[in-house]
């Protein structure tokens, strides 16, 4: 792809956005934040250490406090260099000392704390034995829209992620499907996933024929013929944001029920889609989309949500589901992803990532969403 790079996120933007989480986590009723390696991590200082690590590493966020990053010594060098670390002081440990005293000596003895849903057990029973009078929620269930509402840079990073996703798909519908394996098409999706600009490939499923009935469907070995419906599910992160898009083509001309349940599956994509407007409960999405497909009888066969959040993971709250009350605010991103699933015999999925703009919502993916027959 062609274009200007994106801007890096500056000292200011990281330390803005742990200001905001601290005052976040004061709205709901916690004494702060504890935010171990992993996404959370990423968005709030840019700092990613090793995943695999046993040492304790740990973003205490407190509110009228400077925040704290608690980092291994042999680490402390790599975590300076983050993007963020101009907003955080360091406090590292060696080994042989214990880092529980240092984080405990970080919080109020008798405070519930929000904590990372990755957040190693060994850590959190560590930490409460330390300080017995502490309690924890998940960030999931405590502040799950904590990195939910975008601003402008990440959403036209995920703009350009979604941008890669749609240049991935005009390609590969170039390419032969018949007589090829389904893991063969999933190679060549990762492949140009990476030649558009995706550091990480997260998923690239191919599943045709019967296969398409299941929505997780691993691509397989299975030979691609001729009739055959196939769905291609794929995404990744590019520049640290997610892409993920959905579109099912045919080898060869489709039978006229196949022309049926794609051109419904279109329909309630398109109803989902409408339905994106500031102030609608996320389940709005769902029941639009949900509608089209329940109304011609297809009901049954429309097995999962009709979306979810993504940023700098590529599934993330908000949740398009029924039952989530959560109101649409400008700037979130997620999905719209209807599917008709018909056991034994094919499936049909269309996802675009939307995000809500002041008046509506903007498709963050542009590739047709009519029929696509490939050879």
């Amino acid at each position: 792809m062609t274009g200007t790079a994106p801007a890096p996120f500056t000292a200011d933007d990281y330390r803005a956005r742990m200001e905001r989480a601290a005052r976040t986590a004061v709205d709901a009723g916690l004494a702060g934040l504890l935010v171990a390696p992993g996404p959370d991590m990423v968005w709030l200082t840019g700092y990613a250490p090793p995943a695999e690590t046993e040492r304790l590493t740990l973003l205490v966020l407190v509110p009228g406090r400077d925040p704290v990053l608690v980092v291994p010594a042999l680490e402390a060098p790599d975590a300076a260099k983050a993007s963020g670390a101009p907003g955080l002081t360091l406090r590292d440990w060696t080994d042989g000392q214990d880092p529980y005293a240092a984080a405990a000596g970080l919080l109020d003895a008798s405070g519930r704390f929000g904590i990372s849903d990755n957040a190693w057990a060994m850590h959190l029973l560590a930490l409460q034995r330390a300080l017995p009078g502490t309690s924890y929620a998940s960030l999931t269930d405590a502040l799950p829209m904590l990195r939910a509402v975008k601003d402008a840079p990440e959403v036209e990073l995920l703009a350009a992620a979604g941008a890669a996703a749609d240049a991935t798909f005009e390609e590969i519908r170039k390419v032969p499907f018949g007589g090829r394996r389904e893991s063969d098409v999933a190679a060549d999706l990762a492949d140009l996933l990476r030649s558009f600009g995706h550091s990480q490939v997260d998923f690239t499923i191919v599943a045709s024929g019967p296969n398409g009935a299941n929505p997780h469907h691993e691509a397989g070995d299975r030979v691609i013929g001729s009739g055959d419906m196939v769905v291609l599910d794929f995404g990744g992160l590019r520049d640290g944001y997610g892409s993920d898009t959905s579109r099912t083509v045919h080898v060869g001309e489709p039978t006229d029920e196949e022309r049926r349940v794609h051109d419904l599956v279109r329909e309630a994509q398109e109803a989902g889609y409408r339905a994106v407007r500031p102030g609608a409960a996320c389940q709005e999405v769902d029941r639009a989309a949900r509608a089209v497909i329940a109304d011609a009888g297809y009901g049954e066969y429309f097995i999962h949500r009709t979306g979810h959040g993504i940023g700098v993971t590529t599934h993330e709250p908000p949740y398009m589901i029924e039952g989530e009350e959560q109101p649409l605010v400008p700037g979130m991103c997620f999905s719209v992803e209807p599917g008709v699933y018909l056991p034994g015999r094919f499936g049909v999925r269309i996802e675009d990532i939307v995000t809500v703009t002041e008046d509506g919502g903007r498709r963050l993916n542009d590739t047709t969403r009519e029929m696509v027959i490939v050879d």
